[in-house]
């Protein structure tokens, strides 16, 4: 389950809590990074594959813990491009090493990420309207959001990534 102390819970269906979880507000800043690394991951994939990803990354990556994700190192990185069962592509797994330690930074500036992310919307959830054919894939708040993660030495967080997040993470809700 995707939750805030699930930090060994090793043996999580990712996709089915990833799913269950879609679009919860929510305000805690490991979830929130939870989150984030699925829109990392599901770059160039879907959203299945990329959260299928979390128990496996929670067994490797200390619990997914933001600050010691953020302490991680070359051999660290070295270490999990050789683990089985670890999506090995080295781009993707220096983005979540990298995207923590820009958490860590703005968990100091802000008080913590989830502070930073809900002053984009006054902290109210933003109401989109949703088409009836498909989710939609972009939106001005993510791409005003993704400037502002580049410019804080987020990776891998463009307009597309970072709405869908922001959907993910109940920051946009469609209505």
């Amino acid at each position: 389950m995707i939750a805030a102390d699930d930090f060994n819970d090793f043996t999580a269906d990712g996709v089915k809590d990833y799913d269950a979880y879609f679009g919860t507000p929510t305000h805690d800043d490991h979830i929130l990074f939870e989150l984030l690394i699925v829109g990392i991951l599901q770059t160039g994939l879907g959203w299945r594959v990329a959260a299928s990803e979390l128990p496996v990354l929670r067994r490797e990556m200390a619990g997914l813990r933001i600050e010691q994700v953020a302490g991680l190192d070359e051999p660290d990185w070295e270490r999990l491009m050789q683990t089985p069962g670890v999506m090995h592509n080295g781009r993707k797994l220096h983005a979540i090493i990298q995207d923590a330690q820009a958490i860590v930074h703005l968990q100091a500036e802000y008080g913590s990420f989830s502070a930073y992310l809900w002053q984009f919307v006054d902290a109210t959830p933003l109401m989109m309207p949703a088409p009836d054919d498909e989710l939609p894939t972009q939106s001005p708040l993510g791409t005003r959001v993704a400037k502002d993660l580049h410019r804080h030495g987020f990776t891998f967080v463009g307009s597309v990534v970072t709405h869908m997040f922001l959907l993910a993470a109940g920051i946009i809700k469609l209505n």
